[in-house]
């Protein structure tokens, strides 16, 4: 019977558990997009926790993208030392590490002239430029001994809303029908692939669903899936436009579960969860249950790094995290129990 603490191969790479730690923005880099010590710390803590592989945080491959704040950039070789000791560390600790990489918004010089342009007037030659930059940054990733990538194809950043048909008003061949629209995903993965490999690991988090009126759906989703499985794509996490503010212990834990079984049951792909997971028994109830092969957690280990081995223990008590979302508001996505001292 699937358990959390099965050992798994994703590619080639071996993997201590099925447990992943999802991406999860800390607003920690500097004013250049760096590494700085509180990253290294705070990423530290999740390696030593046991958890078999964590990715990033939204990471921008693009050198003058919009900004969330604290972002890192991972746009050009000056930051190689930085992440070559990041990953080395990270490794100490028999843990997996990918980065995810995204793009915020689709800014573009014109001229000397920095302009956002909407995904209906990018160019064909823009839309080179930033497949190149997914494509740059997987090699630069692959050379700084990072593990794998993740495509950041969710969450209304810029590759989500090019597949969306409530921003992508295209007519050419990336738009009108799903199929056009998540093209690019196909062409960048090619791109990705013919630069590092078959046996890198390349994996996506997508939306199963927009939640907004006109946005991607489920149907959709499962398109893109299939066009990102057809072209080299190891792994799909599905995720969705909203965080519970409800997932508790026994209350609405893994709240993405339907679309992710809608996806498994369609596309022949290893499939990531996220969404609420809180207790071992109800993780453990989704594997038993479905197809799923791997689940993702983000604020129970904002609650609690060390949760992971904790459980291994034998210690199996759920979560304390109540999903309040304080933590988006903290530096650092703290979790506001832990800065007040109280369990």
């Amino acid at each position: 019977m699937k358990n959390i603490f099965d050992e798994m191969t994703l590619n080639k790479l071996k993997l201590k558990n099925r447990l992943f730690r999802s991406a999860t923005w800390l607003a920690l880099a500097d004013d250049e997009g760096n590494l700085t010590e509180p990253i290294f710390d705070t990423y530290r803590e999740l390696a030593k926790g046991g958890i078999a592989a964590i990715i990033t945080g939204l990471t921008t491959v693009s050198p003058h993208d919009a900004s969330i704040g604290g972002e890192v950039i991972f746009a050009d070789d000056k930051c190689i030392e930085q992440h070559k000791k990041f990953t080395d560390m990270i490794h100490e600790y028999d843990c997996k590490i990918f980065m995810q990489t995204a793009m915020v918004d689709s800014f573009f010089f014109i001229g000397n002239d920095l302009y956002r342009i909407p995904i209906t007037e990018l160019t064909t030659e823009h839309i080179n430029e930033f497949i190149n930059l997914f494509k740059n940054a997987a090699v630069r990733a692959k050379s700084e001994g990072y593990d794998g990538i993740q495509l950041h194809v969710a969450h209304n950043f810029f590759l989500s809303k090019f597949i969306s048909p409530l921003y992508n008003n295209r007519t050419d061949e990336y738009g009108g029908s799903p199929e056009n629209r998540a093209k690019v995903l196909g062409v960048i993965l090619d791109e990705v692939r013919g630069a590092v490999g078959k046996d890198f690991c390349v994996i996506a988090k997508i939306n199963g669903d927009d939640f907004a009126d006109g946005g991607l759906n489920i149907n959709e989703c499962i398109t893109a899936c299939r066009i990102m499985k057809n072209h080299g794509v190891d792994a799909i996490e599905i995720s969705g436009n909203y965080t519970s503010r409800e997932a508790r212990a026994g209350a609405n834990e893994g709240y993405f579960q339907k679309y992710a079984v809608a996806v498994k049951e369609r596309v022949d792909i290893p499939i990531i969860l996220v969404g609420g997971h809180r207790s071992i028994e109800n993780m453990n109830a989704i594997l038993f249950k479905t197809d799923i092969e791997f689940l993702s957690l983000s604020r129970a280990l904002v609650r609690e790094p060390g949760l992971i081995n904790r459980w291994k223990s034998g210690d199996l008590k759920p979560s304390a995290c109540i999903g309040c979302n304080a933590c988006y508001r903290t530096p650092g996505h703290k979790c506001i129990f832990n800065l007040r001292g109280k369990k």
